[in-house]
């Protein structure tokens, strides 16, 4: 007898925590990076407040790594990216964007340095294995690039400082936000960083050995257990109240840093040569036509997030698109990112967008929605 397996076929990978995940519950996948990803652990709204109230254990292996190492390395990542690079330490971790040579945007990733010459790019949605290797071909410089064996997990929220606490001892209440350590959990080999794509208190763990996956889920929930840690996903709840970016909705391609408001991260007065420096310098100059802003949409509670982009309309003009909108059960609101032309841009105008229920009143607003200095996730 066969036991019943979930997938699609092997070109869909799983992660090393795949089998832990559906023992805890998890219902239904998503694709990312050529994995799945769960997306689904039951209610959603419930899952979020198991986030802020306390913590959840996310399986974000799906964030795959692309280690760049040699003499070169990092001269060669300040090649992908427009943010400055030369003052980052070893141990110490940025959100850089990795733009083409027309100033697009490719990935909004995590940079790692573990070491002088020793880099993970932890990524979005996109694949910059291919882009980096392709790069590095013609580059002239000595650099290594590989997929490791590398899986990340994602301990998130209020509690999770405690939970790391039961793991590995009150050293690991030094660490710092933004800044990466090197530890063994019996015999597990990890990377910890004060990261996460939640704007909570949080840490991702980088398991280095995939042998060790289910293990290490256990492990964890074992431990987190007395502080209420639930396994989860991501919540898109949280993710849009803070303001983050989902690359491919939020951002693609044809989007460039100033749309986003991502100024600070381009950096045009160093010496280093970036890709796509030329074009973000003319980018700059002539000033953009779009750009991101919030959104307060009216009507019923959003059942769910948008699965389309909604047009936003003034008159019958169309001026931009929704690109990720939910309701929000802390701020009993319906709250979006969203694209519009700077012309219609104004804080507190009010707009018409077209959901698949039909058009509504919107409310042009500042973003993040909650928490705009970040300072839960920094404390």
């Amino acid at each position: 007898m066969q036991s019943d397996d979930f997938g699609f076929g092997t070109q869909i990978r799983k992660s090393p925590y795949f089998d832990a995940t559906v023992r805890w519950g998890a219902q239904g996948f998503s694709v990312y990076n050529h994995m799945y990803i769960p997306r689904d652990f039951g209610d959603p709204v419930q899952n979020f407040w198991n986030l802020v109230n306390d913590a959840i254990l996310c399986d974000v292996a799906v964030e795959r790594q692309v280690e760049i190492t040699g003499p070169d390395a990092a001269k060669f990542v300040q090649m992908l990216t427009p943010r400055d690079l030369s003052t980052m330490a070893v141990g110490q971790c940025k959100y850089i964007l990795i733009t083409n040579a027309d100033g697009g945007l490719l990935n909004d990733p995590i940079l790692l340095r573990l070491a002088e010459n020793h880099f993970w790019i932890s990524l979005a949605d996109s694949d910059i294995l291919l882009w980096a290797q392709g790069v590095a071909i013609h580059s002239g410089l000595d650099v290594s690039i590989c997929e490791p064996d590398v899986s990340p997990l994602q301990l998130q929220g209020p509690k999770s400082g405690e939970i790391m606490r039961a793991l590995f001892g009150d050293s690991i209440m030094d660490l710092k936000y933004y800044w990466l350590r090197e530890v063994d959990l019996d015999g597990i080999p990890l990377i910890v960083s004060r990261t996460g794509w939640s704007s909570e208190l949080g840490y991702e763990l980088y398991l280095r050995d995939s042998a060790h996956g289910d293990a290490l889920w256990e492990r964890i929930m074992a431990a987190g257990l007395p502080f209420g840690l639930k396994p989860g996903h991501t919540s898109s709840i949280r993710r849009i109240e803070g303001g983050m970016l989902s690359y491919h909705a939020d951002a693609d391609i044809h989007t460039n840093p100033f749309e986003l408001g991502f100024d600070r991260l381009v950096n045009l007065d160093m010496e280093a040569d970036f890709i796509g420096k030329a074009a973000l310098r003319k980018i700059k100059e002539n000033g953009v036509t779009r750009t991101q802003i919030g959104l307060i949409i009216d009507g019923e509670p959003l059942k769910g997030p948008n699965t389309t982009f909604w047009a936003i309309k003034v008159g019958d003009d169309t001026i931009g698109k929704v690109t990720s909108a939910v309701y929000s059960p802390r701020l009993d609101q319906n709250i979006a990112l969203a694209m519009v032309s700077v012309d219609h841009a104004q804080i507190g105008k009010e707009v018409e967008v077209v959901t698949r229920s039909g058009p509504v009143r919107a409310t042009i607003c500042e973003r993040p929605f909650f928490d705009p200095k970040k300072k839960i996730a920094a404390a």
